[in-house]
């Protein structure tokens, strides 16, 4: 293998801070709610229900792992490289962590980052559409969603600026953007 340096290290938490992410993801939550609610009713005015609640609170439940089982399926072939962990946020809130213990390339890191929002995003989009009298329980999850995938999204975008060819790893102090030495 041949001799990598660190190019950059990026930690989006440390950079913005965890009150700024909430606020930021809080506000991406009500203006995808806003607009997709409203974008729901202009093209379909069918009547809500409300029964299946249970099955939307169980939805709910799941989208966070289901969130990280498809950030975990792109890299499905570098497994061993790829450490698990489940912490607590403020002693009760489980998080659910996936690390990249070695350099993985940077394409299919990105790749990693956007498959769900695509996948799952789509999936909710077009159940809203299929099913419009569910269309509110499908908008709150769509909402929900985007808030969980901002950070995600502020990764890539400082990912994206980074070298073609860079291999991304993750350490204690945020993604390590590896290039080779230049000659």
């Amino acid at each position: 293998m041949h001799t990598l340096h660190c190019w950059k290290t990026i930690n989006v938490k440390k950079q913005y801070g965890f009150d700024r992410i909430f606020m930021l993801s809080s506000l991406l939550v009500l203006a995808v709610f806003s607009f997709f609610y409203v974008v729901i009713k202009i093209l379909n005015d069918n009547p809500l229900a409300d029964d299946r609640f249970t099955i939307f609170l169980l939805s709910f439940i799941l989208l966070y792992p289901t969130h990280k089982a498809i950030h975990y399926l792109p890299l499905i072939r570098y497994r061993n490289r790829i450490h698990f962990s489940v912490k607590t946020q403020f002693g009760i809130i489980p998080i659910l962590s996936i690390r990249v213990k070695e350099p993985v390339p940077k394409t299919l890191f990105l790749f990693a980052l956007l498959a769900p929002f695509f996948i799952i995003n789509t999936i909710l989009i077009t159940g809203a559409f299929t099913f419009p009298e569910f269309g509110h329980y499908f908008t709150m999850l769509l909402s929900y969603h985007c808030g969980l995938c901002l950070i995600d999204l502020l990764y890539i975008k400082n990912l994206a600026r980074s070298p073609k060819k860079a291999l991304i790893e993750e350490t204690e102090t945020g993604y390590e953007i590896l290039v080779p030495p230049t000659i």
